[in-house]
């Protein structure tokens, strides 16, 4: 393994749930270590999540791990000079089957350093090859926000053509996703957002209509896609059709909701839990966007320099797609 000096990079210095922006740093830290059978990635962009504003909140990183370099996204040049697009899901060495079932699993910016620095060090098996049809920026999308709407719309909610699909909440990097895949895939998608000016640029992109959050529906639909939590959950139930499917992967409003498990068994719905992606999932999400010419939305491009400006966008939800991080060559 080895070590080479200092490397810039944004990192959680201090954690604060109530002013995450006040433990975040950008500066110089040790270069990460490359183990055997790792490898060192050139980050050339990476992409923000509410992840890490959670990292910064003291939500799923220790306080002892601080500090920490932060992202879970990025594509960039090995050492060796190849292309590549990174899965931020690192599972155990001996485990076998959907890394995401890995107990000892983790994301980058967790137990390892993360993608928001000049290198970042991942397992040689967590780097895939950058298609040449996608940029850097475009391919730093899809590792997390762009796998977890793949796996909620087609391993867990195996939905098909004509379905019809609620999105709550949009303009969020999971949701303009969502909004994406699914009208690629040919799903009749609506999505709720209390900003109609998202709702209408959803509608722009591909779904099929756009409501206020919390309205009645023309119909119940055959799937409900929530990264909401608490602020809609009830909303969520109410919508899907007896037999339908609610497919939950996060939940920035909160977690604390009314079950109504009353609705939940007596119309026999389906609840579905769904966190991020495997790595096969990745590659078939990579190649859908290079072979259809389908790309994620990007929000606004940042120097990473300037990290703290999409951190205070994110946190404040003036949000539309993804804010991507860049880095020169």
């Amino acid at each position: 393994m080895a070590r080479l000096g200092q490397v810039f990079a944004v990192f959680a210095a201090r954690q604060d749930p109530d002013d995450p922006l006040s433990g975040l740093q950008v500066g110089e830290l040790p270069e990460p270590v490359v183990p055997d059978g790792w490898v060192r990635v050139h980050v050339r962009a990476a992409s923000l999540n509410h992840h890490d504003l959670w990292s910064l909140r003291g939500v799923g990183l220790p306080a002892d791990r601080l500090p920490m370099i932060l992202g879970c996204d990025a594509a960039g040049v090995t050492d060796d000079g190849r292309e590549v697009v990174v899965h931020a899901v690192i599972s155990d060495p001996d485990f076998r089957g959907d890394e995401t079932n890995d107990p000892r699993r983790s994301l980058l910016s967790e137990r390892h350093p993360g993608t928001f620095a000049a290198t970042v060090a991942v397992p040689a098996r967590n780097v895939l090859p950058k298609p040449p049809e996608l940029t850097f920026a475009e391919a730093a999308c899809l590792p997390t926000a762009w796998l977890t709407a793949y796996r909620m719309l087609f391993t867990a909610g195996r939905l098909a053509p004509g379905a019809t699909v609620l999105v709550q909440g949009a303009g969020g990097g999971v949701a303009t996703a969502l909004v994406a895949l699914g009208a690629a895939a040919g799903l009749r998608v609506w999505v709720t957002s209390r900003d109609a000016v998202k709702g209408e640029r959803a509608v722009a992109m591909g779904a099929a209509a756009a409501f206020e959050s919390g309205a009645r529906l023309p119909e119940r639909v055959d799937a409900v896609m929530e990264t909401v939590g608490a602020a809609t959950w009830e909303h969520s139930l109410r919508s899907v059709r007896p037999g339908g499917v609610v497919v939950i992967s996060g939940a920035t409003s909160g977690y604390r909701a009314s079950t109504e498990l009353n609705r939940v068994f007596f119309l026999q719905l389906q609840v579905i839990g769904s966190t991020m992606g495997s790595r096969d999932e990745l590659e078939r999400l990579v190649q859908m966007c290079a072979v259809t010419g389908l790309r994620p939305v990007i929000d606004r491009t940042l120097l990473m320099e300037h990290a703290r400006d999409g951190f205070a966008a994110l946190a404040e939800g003036d949000v539309f797609g993804k804010i991507v991080l860049t880095r020169q060559a």
